[in-house]
């Protein structure tokens, strides 16, 4: 869809205010076809819409803003919830639906509000457990049995001590851990280009850097793209589901239209109603904490969205977003090939403290890729770095 902003009108503006109306986000009478105006009021209700979903609050309806507007309008029982291959099921019922066999002991994978085949898988063991047809479809018995039943699962969030035990049980090592690198955009699809510099160019660059730092300490270092192709958000998250990713790092720079916005952020899955990945955010945090101390970045800080590759990923995933091309500071940096060597090592450096859940660490910015690698290569490496 074309996007909509402050100004626009039309009938899917008229729609748009009703929806947020619904939400109780706008007061006043009910939009009209000729109330079909964007105006300050809209504007400012979209951005809390935003705000509350966990989307960029700029006011303006893309894609994603529309798609999160048309989801939060279903509520549990409102449809018959099924897999669909071709085009998966996604909203708040959906969503419900998943967190409610969270809490009850099966296992959906983390909520994100997509009915795909592990939530099939739960719903069906669900079924089978107390009687019902296993046919994997949320209808009018298997919503009244769902109704019915108590927690078997109390207190703290089941899906998070779920993510937070398998990554302890993976051990401290590196070496055969499987790691998706996504380089941003890619093929005709350039990103962000500020002075003849392409942000597909950049992350594909750093990408490579990190993934041969990551393949000498013996992980499993995948790339979603090649140089010149470029699939879709849905296609990369279908590329680390498929390969059995434990973790995905997915790398971009920024733009601005103001000349002076700088630094470094990264981003990992939360919905702003308290469904977000542990893992993911613990990562985020130290990549950002790494990344900050090596390179005197400016902080734009770690935090939670529901962008499509952040949701649609069953592992941990982080979004890293290495600088500002607009700026100048930044670009000058981006451009240096020891710059991306540092960063590089920091993200490695970043994935290793994740590993090492808090055992013998050390300060930030202080271990090397060397480090990494002598630890490694210990025979049997029993201890952590």
């Amino acid at each position: 869809m074309q996007l909509l902003r402050r100004g626009d009108s039309g009938p899917a503006v008229v729609e748009i205010r009703s929806t947020l109306r619904q939400f109780g986000l706008m007061t006043g009478p009910a939009a009209t076809p000729e109330d079909d105006r964007f105006d300050a009021d809209t504007e400012r209700a979209v951005r809390a819409f935003q705000q509350r979903r966990g989307l960029i609050s700029d006011g303006i309806v893309g894609q994603a803003t529309y798609r999160a507007l048309r989801e939060a309008g279903w509520t549990l029982g409102d449809r018959m919830l099924a897999l669909l291959v071709s085009a998966p099921m996604s909203g708040d019922d959906v969503l419900a639906l998943q967190e409610r066999l969270l809490e009850l002991g099966f296992d959906p994978g983390r909520p994100g509000g997509v009915f795909d085949e592990q939530t099939e898988q739960a719903l069906r063991k669900f079924q089978r457990e107390y009687g019902l047809v296993p046919d994997g479809m949320c209808g009018p018995a298997t919503l009244r049995s769902l109704r019915q039943l108590g927690r078997k699962v109390t207190g703290g969030r089941p899906r998070l001590m779920r993510e937070q035990e398998v990554l302890r049980q993976s051990g401290p090592r590196l070496r055969g851990k499987r790691i998706v690198v996504d380089p941003g955009h890619g093929g005709a699809d350039r990103g962000v280009v500020a002075a003849g510099v392409a942000e597909a160019d950049l992350m594909w660059d750093l990408a490579r850097r990190i993934v041969g730092r990551m393949s000498a300490t013996g992980m499993d270092a995948m790339l979603t793209r090649q140089e010149h192709t470029c699939p879709t958000e849905t296609e990369r998250a279908e590329f680390a589901n498929t390969t059995g990713a434990d973790l995905v790092l997915s790398l971009h720079t920024d733009a601005n239209s103001s000349m002076h916005a700088q630094g470094l952020a990264t981003y990992h899955f939360g919905n702003g109603t308290g469904a977000t990945s542990t893992v993911g955010e613990a990562l985020a945090g130290f990549i950002q904490r790494e990344l900050l101390t090596r390179t005197a970045m400016l902080d734009c800080r770690s935090q939670a969205r529901t962008w499509e590759l952040l949701r649609l990923t069953r592992m941990p995933t982080v979004r890293v977003e290495v600088g500002y091309l607009t700026h100048l500071g930044d670009r000058k940096r981006l451009l240096d090939p020891a710059f991306r060597d540092v960063v590089a090592e920091g993200i490695l450096v970043a994935v290793k403290r994740l590993y090492l859940l808090g055992q013998n660490d050390q300060p930030t910015g202080t271990f090397s890729f060397s480090d990494v690698l002598a630890h490694e290569l210990e025979r049997g490496g029993a201890q952590a770095i």
